[in-house]
């Protein structure tokens, strides 16, 4: 069966140069500068040779743009990104047949004009943002139009990677995240911390075909559905501050229902009793195969052949697992069936 992963990630080498050179964070350097698959296409795709039924969609790894350079310089550098993920894909096109365009979120401008040069010209189809820009929330009203040209004039969706670094510490009397909590823990925090951002804020209203592809099969939505029913459907009990009772009011759906608008991808580490809480939450119609290679163990491989196992191994019918595989994948990106 013929397989789209949709959320995987390179940097390639130019991108890789600017991060060696602007990055103030010596642990990410280190990170991609060792993990060759990420820059290294060719021997990607010497190593996809095991899978010929896979197509990756691109993904830029982080850091974003916005992280990397102040306003000036953020523009030049998501030009790069995407000249360089267009160039990947129009070499191997069979292997490769997409790319998300990454923006300078920190220069809204500057991001308007990415977006549109990169869709109209480059041929990417979705956009990439990080669950929160420099610490911002993405409901601040500086980044709607981000969300407004994605969806109503590209019609385009849009991948929400996490983004927590290490020096936000988990304890207010450190000054620094340990064990890499900031990104085991941290990460699937960050995206349901963002839903919820998104779905309180009515954005789901205003922009009714919005679509988001949540990293990591929804952060820690469906595994605490439950708890985020049950105690949001009593929003404003526990604030003498705020009139939260006025949001549920406005509101045209229960909480919860808004949360099953996302889509979750099957980055789950192989994990399959996750995901098939992902998929008890989402739905087969909202789940996309996707592997987050080569952020594994074995730099590669490894990510992919334990995310197909995970979806085989949960007995789901072949409509469904198509759908997870492919045809979800395939109206995302506006792409056409495939025999």
């Amino acid at each position: 069966m013929k397989k789209i992963d949709i959320y995987n990630h390179v940097m390639p080498q130019r991108y890789l140069a600017l991060v060696q050179q602007h990055s103030k964070d010596p642990g990410i350097v280190k990170r991609m500068t060792n993990l060759r698959m990420l820059w290294d296409i060719e021997a990607r795709v010497d190593m996809l040779q095991k899978w010929p039924e896979v197509q990756q969609v691109l993904t830029l790894a982080l850091p974003a743009p916005e992280v990397l350079g102040n306003p000036e310089l953020s523009p030049g550098f998501a030009q790069v990104a995407n000249d360089e993920m267009a160039a990947i894909v129009a070499r191997w096109p069979q292997r490769f047949p997409a790319f998300v365009a990454s923006l300078p979120m920190n220069n809204i401008p500057a991001a308007l004009a990415e977006m549109d040069r990169a869709i109209g010209e480059l041929g990417a189809r979705g956009i990439q943002i990080s669950t929160n820009i420099n610490g911002r929330p993405l409901d601040e009203a500086e980044f709607f139009p981000v969300f407004e040209r994605a969806t109503q004039t590209h019609g385009v969706p849009i991948w929400m990677h996490p983004a927590r670094p290490a020096s936000r510490a988990d304890y207010a009397s450190e000054d620094k995240s340990k064990y890499e909590i900031w990104q085991v823990l941290g990460w699937p925090y960050e995206t349901s911390a963002a839903m919820a951002r998104i779905v309180f804020s009515g954005l789901f209203d205003t922009l009714p075909d919005l679509r988001i592809i949540t990293h990591h099969c929804g952060g820690m939505i469906p595994y605490f559905a439950g708890r985020a029913e049950t105690l949001w459907a009593q929003l404003g009990s526990r604030s003498a501050d705020e009139n939260y009772e006025d949001v549920l009011k406005r509101m045209a759906k229960r909480p919860i229902e808004y949360f099953r608008l996302f889509f979750g991808d099957t980055v789950l580490g192989g994990n399959a009793s996750a995901l098939r809480c992902g998929l008890d939450f989402f739905g087969a119609d909202r789940v996309v195969f996707a592997s987050d290679c080569p952020f594994d163990p074995e730099g590669g491989p490894m990510f992919i052949r334990e995310g197909i196992r995970s979806v085989e191994s949960l007995g789901l019918s072949e409509e469904d697992k198509n759908k997870i595989y492919l045809a979800n994948a395939l109206k995302l990106l506006g792409l056409p069936p495939q025999p």
